[in-house]
């Protein structure tokens, strides 16, 4: 598929903005949570300006799916692997067996020496040489790529990270290694006050880089853990076949490509975590990963997701005719685990009469799972029971729906758990991020709200069925959950809550009159 870029702009008139944006494979190109986030924290703060770099992969088709606020005065794209061509010169003429190497024998063994130390460790004094290595020797990633030594130089940096190992595997793994790391270290950066990436990965690392270039304000706020969901990806990809017995081994020391990966990525958020004045994140039970990973303690700070209230709460229960409704609001892709929702509904549909399920979102992300999706439900002949809406309006969705159900495998804060709640539905959870916290309310939550709803284990068909059972025949059980999970959602989870805790977070002044 040709890659379409969204056009840059710049509106900021030369001057600095006051926080710059980092984020990546999210905001503005996909729907879902952490791009609503992006949305709602530059909307929440509309007299401060703001900037966003989206990192993005080669190769994708890319249409921004939200109008981009006024305050956002400037976007730029990094695509991470692009090879930008140096300008024509007479060298583009001779053959590359006659072509001098850019980099001679010693400069590519010190880079080589620089890439190896900085993946191994992930510090960021390491990552400060490799970037004044990169930067004040003007390395390239295509000298490195294109370059007769080429060979030379991934030897090189084989014979450091990864000697053991299959040297054509690692082969083909550095030039893609490289390619992210490079457009990482040679894109533009513009000016800002503060940096703040919306994860670690390749945005964290940028952010580190900033807090390199240009000693700013840097700040990390994680949804989700990335390493950690980089490394159940990594662990389950099978593109990848481990060749070294490590056996009872358990530093792993000796490093295989699978190992390459993840410690590459571990080593990109150590040098975020080390660069950062403040580590937020949306829930304590993500800081004992962050910790591991060198986070300092003393800079990690909780800040949970604000919703608006109000327009949630003012949302009426289902008239007495409608038929008992359970909803599934969010995209169909494979880490909703739409399919688990679709066979607890098969079940459900015996022991509840005229049951009504709703798949709400977008289908067009992964268009061959939605299309899984829809054959799994006509092969349950559930046509009668469960429709795919698509894109909805959730304010109008929720007046037809009694509770509201999340099959995930992986989620951190889901704003839609928090919508339903403030709108007084109940919710049916897998055991994913903050959904126990939020559903159950935190271990030192005084006074107790009691629960607002039911967790269950994830890829299990029959705990979920029998909690949807539970809250769709049992008014009274589900009118007192609903009214829980609104109380605590009204007490900890709203915008103006949100909203002021990042301004702190910015050193920036609060409105006057708490707006």
């Amino acid at each position: 598929m040709t890659g379409t870029r969204l056009q840059a702009f710049d509106r900021s008139g030369g001057r600095p903005t006051d926080i710059c944006l980092i984020v990546e494979g999210c905001y503005p190109h996909v729907a879902g949570g952490v791009s609503t986030w992006v949305d709602w924290l530059i909307r929440s703060q509309p007299d401060v300006t703001f900037q966003v770099i989206s990192i993005v992969a080669p190769g994708e088709e890319r249409k921004a799916r939200f109008a981009f606020p006024d305050n956002l005065v400037a976007f730029q794209e990094i695509v991470l692997g692009e090879v930008k061509a140096s300008p024509a010169s007479l060298s583009d003429f001779v053959p590359k067996w006659l072509q001098k190497p850019r980099l001679d024998r010693a400069r590519r063994e010190a880079l080589s020496q620089s890439l190896a130390r900085f993946v191994l460790s992930g510090s960021l004094e390491d990552f400060r040489s490799l970037y004044a290595e990169v930067r004040d020797r003007d390395v390239r990633l295509c000298d490195i790529i294109s370059d007769p030594a080429t060979f030379d130089l991934v030897a090189a940096t084989y014979r450091h990270l990864m000697p053991h190992g299959i040297f054509e595997d690692f082969y083909w793994a550095w030039h893609s290694l490289m390619g992210g790391l490079f457009s990482i270290l040679k894109a533009p950066l513009p000016s800002s006050r503060t940096f703040h990436a919306i994860s670690t990965g390749y945005a964290g690392l940028l952010l580190a880089r900033a807090k390199v270039e240009f000693d700013c304000q840097a700040i990390v706020t994680e949804h989700g853990i990335y390493t950690n969901e980089r490394r159940i990806e990594l662990l389950m990809a099978d593109w990848l076949v481990d060749t070294i017995d490590n056996g009872y081994r358990l530093d792993r020391s000796r490093l295989d490509l699978r190992d390459l990966w993840i410690r590459a990525f571990e080593s990109y958020a150590r040098a975020c975590y080390e660069a950062c004045d403040k580590i937020t994140t949306l829930f304590s039970d993500n800081q004992p990963m962050q910790r591991e990973l060198g986070a300092d303690p003393a800079r990690l700070e909780v800040i949970p997701n604000g919703i608006d209230f109000e327009r949630f709460s003012a949302i009426p229960l289902p008239a007495e005719d409608v038929a008992p409704t359970v909803a599934l609001i969010g995209r169909v892709v494979p880490i909703k685990d739409v399919k688990t929702f679709i066979a607890a509904i098969d079940r459900l549909r015996q022991r509840v009469p005229h049951l009504r399920a709703l798949v709400a979102g977008p289908t067009d992300e992964d268009e061959e799972y939605a299309r899984e999706c829809l054959d799994l439900c006509r092969e349950l002949k559930l046509e009668g029971t469960l429709t795919f809406t698509g894109r909805v309006n959730v304010v109008d969705l929720l007046k037809e729906v009694h509770v509201v159900a999340l099959t995930s495998l992986s989620e951190a804060q889901p704003l839609t758990v928090l919508e339903a709640g403030a709108a007084s539905r109940p919710c049916v959870t897998t055991n994913v991020g903050a959904c126990r916290e939020m559903l159950e309310g935190a271990a030192d939550e005084m006074p107790a709200l009691g629960p607002g709803g039911i967790v269950t284990d994830i890829l299990n068909i029959e705990q979920i069925a029998e909690a949807l059972e539970v809250l769709l025949t049992n008014p009274k059980t589900r009118s007192a959950y609903g009214k829980a999970l609104q109380r605590r959602v009204e007490r900890y989870y709203t915008t103006p809550i949100s909203r002021a805790r990042y301004r702190e977070t910015y050193g920036l002044p609060q409105p006057s009159g708490g707006h």
